[in-house]
């Protein structure tokens, strides 16, 4: 689909909208990876995070047409009856997506995607929290955010949000939990329920424009170079790449993707091209069309690498860790990532919002299927995890 359809007469019958109701958004050939459940920061919502991981492709000529089909049809179809008749848009797109079982798939208002666009851009206007759902669907603190609204008023990893403004978060997808907490302007208020054991209260914060730093680099008393990366947003990859060649002859690479929620594919595969001499990183289908991704040639092939992931690794994270670790180009530690290896494409719906749906997922290098499975260890640890990968960096000796 690509050029942009004209809506139908609002008062028009659904069916007379269909396949053309939605909108091809100017910035054609967007992948997202971010999701729906894991952590996801109000930053980088993975999605986008999500969001908030949403990624440009590789290229214009690679990137994918905008989702169509039976889903993006009967959510622009139930978006335009819902205005015919008065009444919310959004909310018939939301059940339209929740009946097709998409469990990635996401819609926002206008102005929660225009937020949304802002925090992959590494700053936005909120309380400075990571979240992810829990087993039991409930929103739990996974980060706070140093020197935050959130941090301020004393909230911290663990607590539990019980609702944002009175609205009751439980089972709702993280995406659109953060979406509440973000505002369009610091300083408005937005009260959070929040629980931590048997402690139940409200807490109203005031949010603030925060920026954040997706990377940042720590030389390790053993020489080491600790390069964390808290969220592929933009600039990150290369970054990454910097932080890479400016690190000493003599030293190893700790790369700390714990807690990455993802972010844009095009910047972990730019972090990856730090590390590789250009080839493969990653394949992903679009509609059982098989496409590539691919590295820069030029990347330091000599320093040992060790990565490090948990739980809270997603997307666009796992998909780099996956290429690093087929290619034997790092020996990974930690616990099993999250297993978010599905790519997701916005479309424009009939009253503006963005309905952003499951187009494919992506493979490692080797082929491994992400979605589900999450990256295995090469070495599990939870406990003492940094300190294990710093001691396997150790042993695989200086650069060669």
């Amino acid at each position: 689909m690509s050029g942009h359809a004209r809506f139908a007469d609002r008062l028009s019958p659904p069916r007379r909208i269909r396949r053309g109701a939605t909108l091809t958004l100017v910035f054609a050939g967007v992948l997202v990876t971010g999701g729906a459940t894991g952590s996801w920061s109000e930053a980088a919502g993975d999605g986008r995070n999500p969001p908030p991981s949403a990624l440009p492709a590789s290229s214009r000529a690679d990137a994918p047409s905008p989702p169509e089909g039976d889903v993006v049809d009967e959510a622009a179809d139930a978006a335009a009856e819902a205005m015919a008749d008065g009444k919310s848009a959004k909310k018939a797109a939301e059940e339209a997506v929740s009946r097709s079982g998409d469990r990635w798939g996401s819609v926002y208002s206008p102005g929660e995607y225009q937020e949304f666009e802002k925090a992959l851009g590494g700053g936005y206007t909120g309380v400075g929290l990571w979240a992810r759902r829990t087993a039991d669907r409930r929103i739990e603190v996974s980060r706070v955010q140093e020197d935050g609204p959130a941090a301020r008023a004393g909230i911290r990893e663990g607590d539990r949000l019980r609702s944002v403004d009175g609205k009751r978060v439980t089972g709702r997808p993280v995406t659109e939990v953060l979406a509440l907490l973000r505002g369009d302007r610091a300083g408005t208020p937005v009260t959070l329920g929040v629980e931590r054991g048997a402690r139940a209260w409200r807490e109203t914060l005031h949010r603030a424009h925060v920026s954040t730093d997706p990377v940042t680099v720590t030389r390790l008393s053993d020489g080491a170079v600790l390069i964390k990366v808290a969220a592929f947003t933009k600039g990150s990859g290369e970054a990454v790449r910097t932080a890479v060649r400016e690190a000493p002859e003599d030293a190893g690479v700790l790369l700390d993707l714990r807690g990455n929620s993802g972010g844009f594919v095009t910047e972990a595969v730019t972090a990856a091209s730090a590390l590789v001499d250009g080839g493969l990183v990653a394949t992903y289908d679009v509609r059982g069309e098989e496409k590539a991704l691919h590295a820069e040639r030029g990347g330091d092939t000599d320093r040992p690498v060790v990565a490090l992931v948990d739980g809270g690794t997603m997307s666009a994270a796992e998909l780099l860790t996956g290429a690093l670790q087929d290619r034997g180009r790092a020996v990974v530690v930690g616990s099993r990532t999250f297993g978010k290896g599905s790519v997701q494409m916005p479309s424009r719906l009939p009253d503006g919002s963005v309905a952003e749906l499951t187009v494919g997922h992506y493979r490692t290098p080797s082929g491994r299927a992400v979605d589900g499975r999450g990256i295995t260890p090469d070495l599990e640890a939870e406990d003492g995890a940094e300190e294990r990968a710093e001691t396997v960096l150790t042993g695989l000796g200086p650069p060669s």
